[in-house]
């Protein structure tokens, strides 16, 4: 049975009363069904996917493959303490799948609050501090967990652009490392560099809590970056990491975008808009201001507003109607998203075949699958292709 879950959007649907309530509430979340398709490819639709796929990389801007950041975490909620039994982690399955579709690469993300969030009526939200150290311990694990699927020869772990592009010519696995929410900072920009040297390329400022750099957006404060967010951001600027605005509230989004040099990026969420609006969507105006700085946003497939693969494939079109295809990009959000109409990488061909279907072209298409990651990370690590 495959197994993919919720870290991405609410929950508001599973706080019934009793340990049977909770376990059968969680269950479609932590393992939820197969989403439908609705559609069909041709036999020749589906081979033209598979060559453009093996020809141009496919890299997911944002993933959990196989929730490793459930690996060994102590002191859990007890809800996250039953979703973790209830769908477990399963590495090596999620790898088999991106291999099967031919995929190029993911970005692998631990979950920097992962210790002290829960779920409720409203969605995920801090249910306690952190210990002193907590954080950083918590990510510690959390990395070595990851590199050790490099370490295993799972994946390869990609630390430029161009390791991306030669993993993929040689038919390898890339993963290039990142957080979700930068609690381990702890408000010591001067771990960014000890970050980086760990080969993390990619850190999200803040997740479900408001941390010591800014504010989250499913939150009551939305104020703006504070003064060790600003060093942060300088400090991510000078090591060459990608800034990752998906979970910001605008206030601190904004700021962000104010003092920094490199382009920033939304790497998994979708625009708010008359007819579909969510706390976890942004406006129109931040989507445009990180187009602006040469970022992306990341179409995410969560079941917001959409139940088939069909509609996500319009969604992209839609995205790429609005910010222009320079500024899209694929944030699957893989085994952490909520109710996920894309919840396997095995799907990834058909979702490509859709898009073809819809009349983009290679080169739309090369941007959109890949091209725009490498694109907006070269920019933050000021080289050009090798």
């Amino acid at each position: 049975m495959r197994r993919r879950s919720f870290l991405g959007g609410g929950a508001g649907a599973l706080m019934a009363a009793g340990a049977a309530g909770y376990w059968f509430g969680l269950r479609p979340l932590a393992v939820p069904q197969p989403a439908e398709v609705g559609f069909t490819l041709t036999a020749e639709e589906t081979a033209a996917a598979q060559v453009l796929m093996r020809r141009v990389p496919v890299i997911d801007a944002h993933a959990h493959p196989g929730r490793t950041f459930l690996r060994d975490a102590e002191d859990l909620s007890f809800l996250l303490r039953l979703y973790r039994l209830i769908g477990g982690t399963f590495e090596a399955e999620s790898l088999s799948d991106m291999r099967a579709s031919g995929m190029a690469a993911a970005v692998f993300n631990g979950v920097g609050d992962i210790q002290v969030i829960t779920l409720g009526d409203g969605g995920l939200s801090a249910w306690r501090p952190f210990a002193p150290d907590e954080a950083w311990q918590s990510y510690r694990r959390q990395i070595a967990n990851l590199r050790a699927l490099a370490d295993a020869g799972h994946v390869t772990l990609c630390l430029t652009p161009d390791d991306v592009v030669t993993s993929h010519a040689q038919g390898r696995l890339g993963a290039i490392l990142a957080m979700e929410g930068a609690d381990a900072l702890e408000g010591d920009a001067s771990r960014v560099a000890q970050l980086h040297a760990d080969g993390v390329r990619m850190l999200t400022l803040v997740h479900y809590r408001d941390n010591d750099l800014g504010h989250i957006m499913t939150g009551d404060a939305g104020g703006g970056l504070s003064g060790a967010g600003r060093e942060a951001v300088v400090a991510m600027n000078e090591v060459g990491m990608m800034i990752d605005l998906a979970h910001a509230a605008e206030a601190t989004a904004f700021d962000v975008i104010a003092v920094s040099r490199k382009p920033v990026i939304l790497s998994h969420t979708h625009i708010n808009a008359p007819e579909l609006s969510n706390p976890r969507f942004v406006s129109p105006e931040l989507a445009q201001a990180v187009a602006e700085t040469g970022g992306y946003i990341g179409a995410w497939p969560a079941g917001i507003g959409l139940d088939s693969l069909n509609g996500f494939a319009d969604r992209v079109v839609w995205l790429i109607e609005q910010m222009g295809a320079d500024h899209v990009a694929l944030g699957s959000d893989m085994d952490a998203n909520y109710r996920p109409v894309l919840e396997t990488y095995r799907k990834m061909p058909l979702l490509v075949g859709a898009l073809m279907r819809r009349g983009l072209d290679d080169e739309t298409l090369g941007k959109i699958l890949g091209g725009n990651v490498l694109r907006v990370w070269r920019a933050v690590q000021n080289t050009q292709p090798g």
